[in-house]
């Protein structure tokens, strides 16, 4: 990775952190893109303390609002040429119903259309890399989301299930990953999406309740570290032999199967690409 430049979002804490910490200790460029300062800079100090020869850059971006989603991707391309490999790692498990000044669910907003507008943003600083990649972290959660029709549809309160619109989310991601490689077809980036399994992070905010929150609690003994679960992120940013593959969903570093029909149905990665290009005013 000597040489290559990577921004990753959410790199704060989680498989986010340990993605960075790892990448740059194998010489990568890290520009961690994160949303509270003193994390930032904590996150940065302790990739540091490990690896003191590390080169590592901070953006602050709260990327639930796509108008600073534009300001930091600005940002980047007045500060790089060329980005070698995007990780859209950063993620929210939503609480009680939140609508960004946007207008949109905080989930949504977050999980899946910073995710579309950053990646199309910064489309060229990743073809000036010669070979870039995106890689976007899903869930097997995904087999149980939908892509609601409209914006009214997923913020209504008579509806909401955090949950369920955490799954929609991560489906979005997959689709919006199968579209984006068909996309970039006829170029030299790559687009892939993963699972990283359960993973015990901060992704449950401190003080939730209700049904979520106590499945949560009785699945952490269960979960896997940060460090196991970010293997796949750092495998798909790095590794050789995945250079030229696009449009694949992976867990354990290995291409997997899709767990919804949905998932796979080209109709629907188009319809979604419909929605978030209206929804953000890109691509």
């Amino acid at each position: 990775m000597h040489g290559k430049t990577v921004l990753l979002t959410g790199a704060s804490g989680g498989i986010g952190f340990v993605t960075a910490r790892e990448l740059a200790r194998r010489g990568a460029r890290m520009v961690l893109v994160c949303r509270d300062a003193g994390r930032a800079e904590a996150a940065r100090g302790a990739i540091l303390a490990e690896v003191p020869e590390a080169n590592v850059d901070l953006l602050l971006c709260d990327l639930s609002l796509i108008s600073n989603v534009r300001d930091l991707a600005a940002e980047v391309g007045r500060r790089y040429e060329k980005l070698d490999v995007l990780i859209n790692n950063a993620g929210v498990m939503p609480g009680p119903l939140t609508i960004t000044r946007e207008g949109h669910e905080l989930s949504w907003a977050t999980n899946h259309l910073a995710v579309f507008a950053l990646t199309n943003l910064l489309l060229p600083q990743l073809e000036a890399a010669g070979q870039g990649r995106v890689v976007t972290v899903a869930s097997d959660g995904h087999w149980l989301g939908e892509i609601e029709p409209s914006q009214a549809a997923r913020n209504d309160p008579e509806k909401y299930s955090a949950f369920a619109a955490y799954c929609d989310s991560k489906l979005a991601n997959i689709l919006f990953t199968n579209e984006l490689a068909h996309r970039l077809d006829l170029t030299s980036i790559t687009a892939n999406c993963l699972h990283p399994g359960i993973v015990d992070t901060g992704l449950m905010a401190p003080g939730r309740t209700g049904l979520l929150k106590m499945a949560w609690s009785l699945g952490k003994p269960f979960m896997i570290s940060p460090e196991r679960g970010a293997q796949t992120s750092i495998f798909l940013a790095s590794a050789p032999e995945v250079a030229h593959v696009s449009g694949r969903y992976f867990k354990h570093s290995k291409p997997a199967r899709l767990l919804s029909s949905r998932a796979q149905n080209r109709a629907e990665a188009s319809r979604l690409w419909r929605i978030s290009a209206e929804e953000t005013g890109i691509g």
